[in-house]
């Protein structure tokens, strides 16, 4: 088992990176929860933030597993320009 420790001082980051952990299946704990609005529902930016990030995270476990292949770096920047 592995342990990461992020300090959020934003809490609209703070929901959307919980959002991701739960929507990935991990378990977490939080500390110092008198800070955290959980209860209160993601806004558009959020939610749309929360999608994206999301959507990379099962690019990612697609590509871990061998079903899609990434581009490399070099075809993102000859898009970019």
């Amino acid at each position: 088992m592995t342990r990461l420790t992020v300090n959020i001082d934003n809490s609209k980051s703070e929901k959307v990176v919980l959002a991701v952990i739960q929507a990935l299946g991990l378990s977490y704990e939080v500390e110092n929860t008198a800070d955290i609005r959980s209860d209160k529902p993601m806004n558009k930016a959020e939610q749309a933030m929360y999608k994206r990030l999301k959507k990379s995270f099962e690019q990612i476990k697609l590509h871990q597993e061998g079903k899609i292949e990434l581009k490399t770096i070099e075809e993102v920047l000859a898009e970019l320009s």
